[in-house]
């Protein structure tokens, strides 16, 4: 597909965006159902349920529905939570994850492939929802994961940094982490090398960046003029590239890129290619199945093997789209900019916008 197809419109969006959802309400129980725990890898498993967590938190934001998340201090008590929310999709994402994230079970989930395991209980208890108790499972991971040198900038990628960095926040924990303006000159998103070839980006790699510096939307990246324009650019081209291909898991993520940037997918060439390319690709039921055109799962999966190949695509397309329809700017027309380590708000240009998987 190239990127001049017709621009869709909202309600096809909306229709995208509802269909995904839908899936993804009535099918993510599977993650800790009995069946799914014996028939899922356990790390893909944890992955899948840290995923979900995050399309919850924001997800919750975008619409309003539910109380705070983000942090592990005293705000996160009994009081803080609110009644289930009447979505019936968003309630059956938060009753699966508060089922987890209150399981005694769990923690020990996040340590079985020891390469990830601080990352893990750091992102563990950073997204635990609103409302746990302060003493629960949540808070022993975190306070295990956080324990020596995963805080600080030692023998860390500027990726990896810049997402110890957000989690850490998330998390409220103290840390020597780098700021974000200069996690974000560090990055492979930053760097400036004419006549680059697309396929040596790497679009998960460039994605995260912008969704990081943004939390996902909900606040400017705090870019400069140049380093907007540059980061614009490159996600935009990347999403051509993405399209061509028939990439629908990376096409979802950077349409939301785009949207975290302060662009309009609905009207940027790319991001219309990208939006129709994934409305033609999503099933009847709202699921992708698979990470592109050429992954596609045959028609005889097994419900299992099409769960598997299909929740990675159906929960960034769910994740992009709730944040994509939601109001960019607050009451004032601005979103609250990023602080750095030292609570000070970094310069922004006046002239921009708002704005893995179970395998």
């Amino acid at each position: 597909m190239g990127t001049r197809s017709a621009a869709p419109d909202l309600a096809a969006v909306e229709s995208l965006s509802a269909g995904a959802r839908r899936w993804i309400g009535r099918h993510c129980g599977f993650l800790d159902e009995p069946a799914g725990r014996a028939e899922l890898p356990v790390t893909p498993r944890v992955k899948a349920l840290l995923q979900l967590a995050l399309l919850y938190r924001c997800w919750a934001r975008a619409t309003g529905a539910a109380g705070p998340t983000g942090s592990v201090g005293a705000d996160r008590t009994a009081e803080t939570v609110r009644t289930r929310p009447p979505d019936p999709d968003l309630a059956a994402v938060a009753a699966t994850v508060e089922q987890v994230w209150r399981s005694p079970d769990h923690p020990p989930l996040l340590t079985v492939e020891p390469r990830y395991a601080r990352q893990f209980q750091l992102m563990y208890g950073a997204l635990a929802p609103a409302g746990l108790d302060a003493d629960g499972p949540h808070r022993a991971a975190l306070a295990e994961g956080v324990a020596g040198d995963l805080l600080t900038p030692r023998r860390k990628s500027p990726f990896l940094h810049l997402e110890t960095r957000y989690y850490a926040e998330l998390a409220d924990v103290k840390h020597q982490l780098l700021d974000y303006p200069e996690l974000y000159r560090i990055s492979r998103l930053a760097a400036h090398t004419d006549g680059q070839p697309l396929a040596e980006l790497d679009v998960c790699n460039v994605t995260h960046t912008v969704f990081h510096l943004s939390d996902f939307g909900f606040r400017d990246p705090g870019l400069g003029e140049a380093d907007l324009a540059h980061a614009r650019d490159r996600v935009e081209r990347l999403t051509e590239e993405s399209v061509r291909r028939g990439e629908w898991d990376l096409t979802g993520k950077l349409v939301l890129a785009q949207h975290c940037l302060g662009l309009d997918p609905l009207t940027t060439p790319s991001g219309a290619a990208a939006l129709r390319l994934l409305a033609e690709a999503q099933s009847p039921e709202g699921a992708f199945p698979g990470r592109s055109a050429t992954d596609r799962v045959p028609d005889d999966a097994t419900a299992v093997h099409f769960f598997r190949k299909s929740y990675q695509s159906t929960l960034v397309v769910a994740l992009a789209t709730v944040i994509l329809l939601r109001p960019r700017a607050s009451a004032s027309g601005e979103r609250p900019p990023m602080r750095s380590a030292s609570g000070e708000r970094p310069p922004t240009a006046s002239a921009a916008p708002a704005l893995g998987g179970a395998r």
